[in-house]
């Protein structure tokens, strides 16, 4: 990797840092080894090894990645060649995301129950609507609109889940949210001993 800045004329701008990416192959485990060192989604590959060669990690502006040329081809033209992003790993351990002081100032069992569900979806924004599967026998539990679960029961009770855009019916009892709320967690690939904990804390 090399790095080069550059000034822009324009009194508006400043000195800005620019990285070269440059790309390398790498056999199938090597990548799936980098890939299992990912700490948060968003992570780069080039941050997961600067990370664990013990070099800064640092947040540069990207130049477009140059093409890469091959020592025994110099005669002939390279041609770019095609790189996977490493994909993020979903989160599923939630136990050390949830702040017990916030949640002991909430307001009863659906104000505990939404909250740990607002945790949820902050920590796995993209992957949250798959909580839309979770049905019972003629029930609806979530939805992306209050209409949606008023139609399905005039009694859900429906809160939005923060500002997320997903709403929860709340009128079932305490031990039906813990349900709810294990089945949410167990969709993420929460370690069922850790779905046991979270949800006696509603």
């Amino acid at each position: 990797m090399r790095s080069f800045a550059f000034k822009n004329t324009d009194p508006r701008f400043y000195l800005r840092k620019i990285t070269v990416m440059k790309y390398i192959e790498v056999d199938e485990e090597l990548y799936r080894h980098i890939a299992s060192k990912t700490e948060h989604i968003g992570e780069s590959a080039s941050d997961i090894l600067r990370r664990i060669l013990g070099l800064e990690v640092e947040s540069v502006v990207q130049a477009a990645p140059e093409e890469i040329s091959h020592p025994s081809l110099e005669e002939s033209s390279p041609k770019p060649i095609k790189v996977t992003k490493l994909a993020a790993k979903p989160v599923s351990d939630f136990s050390n995301l949830i702040d017990a002081d916030a949640l002991a100032a909430q307001k009863g069992a659906v104000g505990r129950f939404l909250f740990i569900l607002d945790t949820v979806y902050r920590a796995s924004t993209k992957q949250f609507e798959q909580v839309l599967q979770i049905q019972g026998r003629d029930r609806l539990y979530f939805a992306t609109s209050k209409d949606a679960l008023l139609k399905a029961s005039k009694s859900a009770n429906p809160k939005e889940i923060g500002r997320s855009g997903f709403w929860v019916t709340t009128n079932n009892n305490t031990a039906k949210k813990r349900t709810i709320l294990s089945e949410v967690l167990l969709q993420f690939g929460t370690d069922e001993s850790q779905v046991a904990d979270i949800i006696e804390r509603i």
